[in-house]
């Protein structure tokens, strides 16, 4: 079956706002969060930076930003290996669905916890040092609400699904309909028996991949490898006396 006629089939069996949200809307993201950052990085390379604002306040700064980032990448990892790897390869591994549930819902949880305690603090922080509130901008504004609506709906999915209700098995749903996408065959019944907060939450994560490319997250996809080929830069001090007379071996008295 062609792609134009799969498509058909599937917006007469899921409905047309199905087929918008789960199959349309992946796609358009997707070539939004390619092409967007394609665009930052030909147009705008020396926007591509995280304008850091350490120098203004740093106290906060320690202890937000290693919370908020170390959960995040955590967060990631569990995303990852719950999306993309799929549930046979974790039974085949030993892995038992118990032990995957339990410890993808205890670690998700913590690490939920501690992003959004970490980005409270980074909030906190540009909303009461001047400084860095005069440095942030709309953009930085939308970024943080975004950011913080899409994980705290995750985490919102974790707690009432797995620890407050019965449990929920993602990996026969919400997985099985993202592996979809990139395989070119979107299967969006998968999503629309998915629950409400599993659907908000992954909708809120589209639209945040589709503003990515214009924020100051376009920092994480960036790796410092020509640290390891660039010439050393050599510092040196500035001597009026050097020339006039022959250099002394040992310590030079000083004063």
């Amino acid at each position: 079956m062609t792609a134009p006629a799969r498509l058909l089939t599937t917006a007469a069996e899921t409905g047309t706002g199905g087929v918008l949200l789960w199959v349309v809307l992946p796609y358009v993201v997707l070539a939004v969060f390619v092409l967007g950052h394609v665009w930052r990085y030909r147009y705008d390379k020396f926007g591509w930076t995280t304008r850091s604002s350490q120098l203004y306040e740093n106290r906060l700064l320690r202890i937000g930003s290693p919370l908020f980032h170390f959960g995040i990448l955590v967060v990631l990892i569990g995303h990852i290996g719950g999306l993309v790897v799929p549930k046979s390869w974790t039974e085949a591994a030993g892995i038992s669905e118990h032990t995957y549930h339990v410890t993808a819902v205890v670690l998700g949880t913590l690490a939920g916890v501690c992003t959004l305690g970490g980005a409270a603090i980074l909030i906190y922080r540009r909303r009461t040092v001047g400084p860095v509130f005069s440095a942030t901008t709309r953009n930085d504004k939308a970024m943080y609400l975004s950011l913080v609506v899409t994980i705290g709906l995750g985490l919102a999915a974790t707690v009432a699904a797995n620890i407050v209700g019965g449990g929920y098995d993602y990996r026969e749903t919400v997985s099985l309909w993202f592996r979809s996408i990139f395989a070119f065959q979107p299967d969006p019944d998968r999503m629309t028996g998915a629950p409400v907060l599993f659907q908000l939450h992954a909708i809120s994560a589209l639209l945040l991949f589709a503003f990515w490319p214009f924020t100051r997250l376009v920092h994480m996809l960036t790796a410092p490898i020509g640290y390891l080929t660039r010439p050393y830069i050599v510092y040196r001090s500035r001597d009026t006396r050097l020339g006039t007379r022959p250099p002394r071996r040992g310590w030079e008295r000083v004063g």
